[in-house]
């Protein structure tokens, strides 16, 4: 078990798509511990593994920030399968750094997948878990919460970290859980 470190916009393994798990093996289980340890570590309440830098389907995600491990989500290759109204969330991501933004979901979803244990998993989720759900899948298909806002919101976001970075000046992490 490790914390490792998070990728960050704008590397491009983020905008990557990443690829089915086709067998759960000691290098996926060590990999879903270490995704677990990193999340907790963050803090944040999601994390996908290609923001390990791993382009694998997994995700994990733990809402429960009072009861660590309790309700914890271990999901490979999950799919939603249902969607259904609308919120609007205020989301922020452990790899955009400095910056949230209100953004439009699936009120309610159902998402399939394996556990650890390569066993089917079906979660029903509303809330903040529906978010979240949603958020962290998002980035196993190559997308960011940025890229569901408008592009002026974005664009002002991406010259704001450019500006940041040439002048050498530290990017503030956002001390809220972060999905």
């Amino acid at each position: 078990m490790a914390i490792r470190e998070i990728v960050k916009y704008p590397d491009p393994i983020l905008k990557q798509a990443c690829l089915p798990v086709t067998a759960v093996t000691g290098e996926t289980a060590r990999l879903i511990r270490d995704m677990v340890d990193t999340m907790y570590a963050a803090p944040g309440v999601g994390l996908a593994a290609n923001q390990l830098g791993v382009r694998q389907r997994i995700i994990v995600v733990d809402i429960d920030y009072e009861n660590p491990g309790k309700n914890l989500l271990k999901l490979i290759n999950p799919e939603i399968r249902r969607a259904e109204g609308e919120v609007f969330w205020e989301e922020g991501c452990l790899s955009v750094v400095d910056f949230t933004a209100e953004v439009k979901r699936a009120a309610r979803v159902q998402v399939v997948g394996l556990d650890d244990q390569e066993r089917e998993v079906k979660v029903d989720a509303d809330a903040l878990l529906s978010v979240a759900l949603q958020h962290e899948i998002d980035h196993l298909d190559g997308k960011l919460f940025s890229d569901r806002i408008s592009r002026l919101k974005r664009d002002l976001y991406t010259r704001r970290l450019k500006k940041l970075l040439r002048a050498g000046k530290p990017v503030r992490e956002n001390p809220r859980l972060m999905i």
